[in-house]
């Protein structure tokens, strides 16, 4: 019997929570997702993260940023938010200070954290995914989120993932550029073919995936009979998608090990507690992020860290991968 072997069957009572994805070292799996996690004041010239007064940031594994746009985006008009029966429905529309400011007032801050800090990048076309990429190439961010599944807006976003061909030109035109740092695609659950397109952008340079991102979805005012969006889509989030989450995990990571291709996936969607995330583990995921979750309680991820060690001593495991029963 190997010494892994042996850890596995339970002679070591060390909890390794560490999780390498992409040549890069995340101190556990437990992920911020993007757009949920505050990490400046409205003060510009200090920056500082709202969740410090709340938690210990240094703990988490990974924070992924605020999707990121080239030039500054106002986001969407009109309601952004709307509460749902086990979930919540956002169109916010990529708000944000665009990427310049993220480098110069941002990135300096988050960098001392402690976390991994992963960039996640959107864009209305080809070519401004492709320049932020070459900018966020050249700072101390460790990875990039490429987001090819963002429902909320009108140009760009999830038009690019729902197709194997269109994926993988944006993937390869932006790793032509993106040479220093491991690229994370971010797939839509709204795709037709999601393995289809998971192979394609493996080809295209694809260092990995994160799945899902939120589901589209709409709500009506039935006291004003209208739509709630003035976009009338919006994504859906919370303990409502996270089966839907689960079942997608489980067939990309069943794709990718019959066509030979070991490539990790970060799992998202309705993540709660503990049990959700070993679920999102056991289904193929090598970590997870969690969004809506840390609105209701800010928390979350340390409770679901120490949920996670705490399932490791209990069941004799030195490893986070060994939770995994894809290899049973």
């Amino acid at each position: 019997m190997t010494k892994d072997e042996s850890e596995k069957n339970g002679q070591s009572n060390f909890a390794d929570m560490s999780v390498n994805i992409a040549g890069v070292n995340f101190r556990n799996p437990v992920i911020a997702a993007s757009g949920t996690f505050t990490t400046t004041s409205n003060d510009a010239q200090s920056s500082s993260c709202d969740y410090s007064k709340l938690i210990d940031i240094s703990l988490l594994g990974g924070i992924c940023t605020k999707g990121l746009t080239m030039s500054p985006r106002t986001g969407n008009r009109g309601i952004r938010i709307w509460e749902t029966p086990g979930g919540l429905l956002n169109s916010i529309g990529l708000e944000n200070k665009g990427i310049v400011s993220f480098l110069e007032n941002d990135l300096p801050y988050l960098s001392n954290l402690g976390p991994v800090i992963i960039a996640n990048l959107s864009g209305g076309d080809s070519a401004e995914y492709v320049k932020g990429a070459s900018l966020l190439n050249e700072s101390s961010v460790h990875m990039i989120e490429l987001n090819i599944s963002c429902p909320n807006v009108k140009a760009g976003g999830m038009i690019f993932g729902l197709d194997p061909g269109t994926a993988a030109a944006l993937v390869a035109a932006v790793r032509r550029v993106c040479t220093h740092k491991p690229l994370i695609v971010k797939l839509s659950p709204n795709c037709p073919s999601l393995s289809s397109v998971a192979l394609a952008c493996i080809r295209a340079g694809a260092d990995g995936f994160s799945l899902v991102n939120t589901i589209k979805a709409m709500a009506i005012d039935v006291v004003n009979r209208k739509p709630v969006f003035d976009y009338i889509t919006a994504g859906l989030s919370g303990p409502a998608i996270k089966p839907i989450a689960i079942r997608m995990v489980w067939e990309l990571y069943e794709a990718l090990n019959d066509a030979k291709l070991q490539t990790p996936i970060i799992g998202l969607g309705g993540i709660t507690d503990t049990n959700d995330a070993l679920e999102f583990l056991m289904a193929g995921a090598s970590a997870i992020q969690v969004g809506s979750a840390t609105f209701v309680n800010p928390h979350t991820m340390l409770d679901i860290i120490k949920g996670l060690h705490d399932y490791m001593i209990t069941n004799n495991m030195s490893k986070i991968s060994y939770i995994s029963i894809r290899d049973k």
